[in-house]
């Protein structure tokens, strides 16, 4: 009997590479689809990063394992950052490199959960969070946000959801899916809440950091007595356009950072020796080529944000940073064309890559049905074009 194991069976496959899969699918057919499901910067690396790559190979240093935790180099660059930029006095001891931040989050979890622990989820909330905490057989608790608070949880709901098993809690700011972004004092409450209860501890998602339009970035490792209660999140991914190279980190107490340590040396070792050249050029060096793709962004948001208030029915907040829009389009929920019913977010986006060739991603991955998630990673053309896609298509259903 071929019988996958319980820890496996207790997840799904990612919802977000699974669409981008059936979107690549209609491709190879020669439909011409846009795809908005991938959180993937549409900018090419900036060309300082990829000239570091290059000179690491040609000096022929760097063709050894590195470091399981990365380069030494690396890890005292990304704690000088948070010292100077996040006020966090993180040390290069304080620092995990890995394959990317969701290897980092897999790290901590493995590292901190047993059995019976809890942990508190922020929803809406990226796909993996959920599934990598039951992957390290403990409890996701999902608090959820409303469309009316910015999709964002309050202390107070913390507080409720908090019992004797809560290990810790997990959340982005700015948020995948939802592009809310936490201001200070909404940090400074959460924390307080934190702090009445011995060894809880946060895993604070901040991969999206650079790619935040209120200009309030607050670190809750910054915050008064968090320090040692904070697993900060971070990665090189977004607000430096490589996805494909694959570098996340944490940073987070010794005792952590030692513990995701031993759990990337018995699965992964260390991040790959030539993409870890590429970040420390691109943590150390020129921001500038970040900062106009954050322009980019910004202006994206508007037209995306203008063009779905002209859609009947929908409902979106005014995201204040990464690069997504999450509307809420359950209005078209029990519509029908012809014979075929939207019954979901899932058969909402099925009908929008069969009818209108765009891409989407049901919201119930993200743990909101009533929402489908939009990412505007993607050229101006192709979003005002996708949108009145969508537009044209909704109007068929009756």
């Amino acid at each position: 009997m071929n019988t996958l194991s319980n820890r496996i069976n207790a997840i799904e496959e990612s919802a977000t590479l699974a669409m981008a899969a059936k979107a690549r699918e209609f491709k190879n057919r020669g439909i011409d689809v846009i795809s908005l499901s991938l959180g993937e910067p549409d900018f090419k690396t900036p060309q300082h990063i990829c000239e570091a790559a290059k000179k690491a190979i040609d000096d022929g240093k760097y063709f050894s394992y590195p470091p399981v935790a990365g380069y030494q180099d690396l890890r005292e660059a990304i704690a000088a950052k948070y010292q100077k930029e996040n006020n966090v006095p993180y040390k290069a001891e304080n620092i995990v490199v890995s394959n990317g931040a969701k290897q980092s989050i897999a790290n901590v979890m493995l590292a901190l959960l047993n059995p019976g622990d809890e942990v508190i989820v922020f929803s809406p909330y990226w796909v993996s969070y959920d599934a990598l905490v039951r992957l390290a057989e403990a409890t996701p608790v999902i608090v959820k946000g409303t469309l009316e608070n910015d999709f964002k949880v309050t202390a107070a709901q913390v507080d409720a959801a908090i019992t004797p098993k809560t290990k810790a809690i997990i959340f982005s700011s700015p948020c995948n899916p939802t592009g809310s972004v936490f201001s200070k004092k909404e940090l400074e409450t959460i924390s307080q809440v934190v702090l009445k209860h011995e060894g809880l501890l946060v895993i604070a998602d901040e991969i999206y950091e650079h790619i935040n339009f209120a200009g309030d970035q607050t670190s809750m490792a910054s915050l008064p007595g968090m320090f040692e209660r904070t697993i900060t999140v971070n990665g090189f991914a977004k607000g430096f356009a490589m996805t494909g190279w694959r570098v996340g980190y944490i940073a987070a107490p010794k005792w952590i950072a030692d513990g995701s340590n031993k759990v990337q040396g018995q699965i992964t070792s260390a991040n790959c020796s030539i993409s870890q050249r590429g970040a420390l050029a691109a943590i150390t060096g020129d921001i500038a080529p970040t900062n106009e793709m954050v322009k980019a962004y910004h202006k994206r948001r508007d037209i995306v944000y203008n063009l779905l208030k002209e859609i009947p029915g929908v409902k979106a907040n005014y995201p204040q940073g990464a690069f997504y829009f999450f509307p809420d389009v359950s209005y078209y929920y029990g519509k029908k064309d012809g014979d075929r019913v939207i019954k979901d977010g899932d058969d909402f986006c099925l009908y929008m890559l069969e009818k209108a060739h765009v891409s989407l991603v049901p919201g119930g991955a993200f743990g909101e049905e009533k929402c489908v998630r939009l990412s505007y990673a993607a050229s101006e053309k192709e979003l005002i074009e996708a949108m009145r896609r969508i537009k044209e298509t909704l109007v068929l259903l009756k």
